[in-house]
C-alpha cells in the first residue's frame, strides 16, 4: 500500500515539473517574440523596481478606474436593490404582507426620501445622476416582461357564470373613484399641478390612477389567505380581471388623447390603436396558436417557439408605443392573446417569471424610489393632500365595489371584503404612476403623494380584511403560535 502511494507522489510531482517547464518555455518564447516587435522590449517587460508604496498607488488606480465602469456601478446596484428588498419582504412577509410590500418600500428606502438623506456620499456612489438611464431602461425591460405576465395570467375563464355580476363590480370599483378623483383634481390641480399641463389631461389620468386595482397583488393575497377556492375568491379574481382589461383600455384612450394635443390627432391616434388591436385580435392570435400548438400539447417549448413568443411581445409592445398607448399596453395585450391551455401558460409563466419579479421589479421599485421625493411633502397642507388622496381612493374603490356586490346578491362581509380586495393598488398604481410622471402630467409632489397612497393602500388590504372576515384573523393567530414554538 505504502509502494503505491509512493509512486502515486511521485507520478505527481513529475507531472508538476512537466507542466511548470512547459509554461516557462511558452512564456519565455512569448516574451522573445513581443520584443521582436518595432517598439522593441514592451515596457509591461521592463524591470521598473517600483517600491510597496508604488504598487499601492497603482492597486488603488487601477481599482478606483474599473469601479467607475458603467457595468460595475450596475452590478452594485443591483446586489444593493436586490438584498434590500430580499430583507424588506422578508419582514413584511412576518406581518402578512405579500414581498411587493416589501419591495416597494425598499424601494422608497433607497431612494431621494431616505438613503439620500442618511447618507448623500454614499447615494451618489452607488445611483449617480449618469446611471438614471440604465436603471430606467432595465426597468422598462422588467416592466414589459411583467406585463405579458399579467397579460397572459388573465384567464377570462373565471367569468363563466359570473360575468355579468364581475362586470358590474368592477365596473363600479372604477367608476366611483374614476369620478372622485377627477373631481379631487380640481384642488390639487390649482395647488400642486404644472403649469403646462391643461387641467383636462390632469383630471382624466388622476382619475385613472385612483381606479386601478393590482390584479397580480390581489391573487397573490386570495392565495395568501386561503380563498383561491371560495366563491369570495373566485369573484374577486374575475372581478380584478375585468378591472385590468378595463383600466389599461381607458389608460390607452386616456394616453392616446393626452399626447396627441388634439381632439383630432386623438381620434386618429385611438383609430390606428383600434386597427393595431383587431390585427393582434385577428391575425396574431391566430397566428400565434397555429405555431404554439404543440407546446400547449406537450407543454414545452422549442427555442423556435420561445423566439416567436418574445418576438410577438416586445413587437406588440413596439408598436403600441409607437402608435403612443405605452408599450405596456401592447405586452399586456401580447400574453392576454398566448393559448389559454393552463399547461402552456403555467410552463411559460415559469420560464419568465423568476427573473422578472425577482431580478427585474426589484429595480423598478428601485428607480420609482429614487424618482418619489416624499421630502417635497414638506408642509401641513402636503400632507393634507396626501391624506385626502388616500382616503378618497380608498372609499371610491372600496364603496363602488361593495355597493354593486351587494346588489347583486352578495351578502354584506362578503361584499366590504370584496371592496377591500379591489382597493390593493400595488405594482399596477406605480406603473400607471411612472407613466405619468414620464410624460409630464403628475408634478414631483404630486407623484410621491400617490407612490404614498399606492404603498398604503396596498399595505392595508391584509389587516382590513382580517378585521372583516374572523376567520382569517383566527388563522392568523394559529400561524403565528405556530411559528412562536
Amino acid at each position: 500500500m505504502h509502494r503505491v502511494e509512493g509512486a502515486d507522489v511521485k507520478k505527481a510531482i513529475l507531472h508538476v515539473l512537466t507542466y511548470g517547464a512547459v509554461l516557462t518555455l511558452a512564456l519565455s518564447l512569448l516574451a522573445w517574440i513581443l520584443s521582436q516587435g518595432p517598439e522593441g522590449i514592451p515596457t509591461f517587460l521592463q524591470g521598473g523596481g517600483a517600491g510597496a508604496a508604488d504598487w499601492s498607488s497603482i492597486a488603488q488606480q487601477v481599482l478606483a478606474k474599473n469601479a467607475s465602469l458603467p457595468l460595475v456601478g450596475l452590478l452594485i446596484q443591483m446586489l444593493v436593490i436586490l438584498t434590500l428588498s430580499r430583507a424588506c419582504a422578508g419582514v413584511l412577509k412576518f406581518f402578512g404582507q405579500p414581498p411587493v410590500v416589501g419591495e416597494m418600500i425598499a424601494g422608497l428606502l433607497l431612494g431621494k426620501s431616505v438613503f439620500a438623506l442618511l447618507w448623500p456620499a454614499g447615494f451618489s456612489f452607488i445611483f449617480p445622476d449618469r446611471s438614471m438611464p440604465q436603471l430606467y431602461f432595465f426597468s422598462q425591460i422588467g416592466l414589459i416582461f411583467f406585463m405579458f405576465l399579467v397579460g397572459l395570467d388573465l384567464r377570462l375563464s373565471n367569468l363563466k357564470d359570473r360575468a355579468a355580476a364581475a362586470i358590474a363590480i368592477s365596473h363600479s370599483s372604477i367608476l366611483l373613484p374614476f369620478l372622485l378623483g377627477a373631481l379631487l383634481s380640481l384642488g390639487l390641480y390649482a395647488h400642486f399641478g404644472s403649469a403646462h399641463v391643461a387641467f383636462s389631461s390632469f383630471a382624466l389620468f388622476m382619475g385613472i390612477a385612483m381606479s386601478i386595482t393590482a390584479f397580480p397583488v390581489l391573487a397573490r393575497i386570495i392565495q395568501d389567505k386561503q380563498l383561491g377556492g371560495t366563491a369570495l375568491g373566485s369573484m374577486a379574481i374575475a372581478c380584478a380581471a375585468v378591472d385590468d382589461v378595463t383600466a389599461w383600455c381607458l389608460l390607452a384612450a386616456v394616453l392616446g388623447i393626452v399626447k396627441a394635443g388634439s381632439m383630432h390627432s386623438a381620434l386618429v391616434v385611438l383609430s390606428v390603436a383600434a386597427i393595431y388591436v383587431l390585427f393582434m385580435l385577428k391575425v396574431v392570435r391566430p397566428l400565434a396558436l397555429s405555431v404554439l400548438r404543440p407546446a400547449t400539447v406537450e407543454g414545452k417549448f422549442s427555442s423556435a417557439q420561445l423566439a416567436f413568443i418574445f418576438c410577438v411581445g416586445l413587437g406588440s409592445a413596439l408598436l403600441s408605443e409607437v402608435i403612443g398607448i405605452h408599450a405596456l399596453f401592447g405586452a399586456f395585450l401580447a400574453g392576454a392573446i398566448m393559448p389559454h391551455h393552463v399547461s402552456f401558460r403555467t410552463s411559460l409563466s415559469a420560464k419568465i417569471e423568476d427573473l422578472t419579479t425577482v431580478v427585474l421589479l426589484p429595480i423598478f421599485f428601485a428607480y420609482t424610489g429614487i424618482r418619489a421625493q416624499v421630502s417635497l411633502l414638506d408642509s401641513w397642507q402636503a400632507w393634507l393632500a396626501c391624506a385626502v388622496i388616500i382616503i378618497v381612493a380608498t372609499v371610491g374603490k372600496m364603496l363602488g365595489a361593495a355597493f354593486a356586490a351587494r346588489a347583486t346578491g352578495v351578502k354584506w362581509s362578503e361584499s366590504w371584503a370584496l371592496g377591500i380586495l379591489m382597493n390593493t393598488r400595488g405594482l399596477m398604481e406605480l406603473v400607471v404612476l411612472n407613466i405619468g410622471y414620464d410624460i409630464g402630467i403628475l408634478s414631483p409632489q404630486i407623484f410621491a403623494m400617490m407612490v404614498v397612497m399606492a404603498i398604503t393602500t396596498t399595505f392595508m388590504t391584509g389587516p382590513l380584511l382580517s378585521l372583516c372576515l374572523p376567520e382569517l384573523r383566527q388563522k392568523r393567530v394559529d400561524a403565528l403560535k405556530v411559528l412562536a414554538t
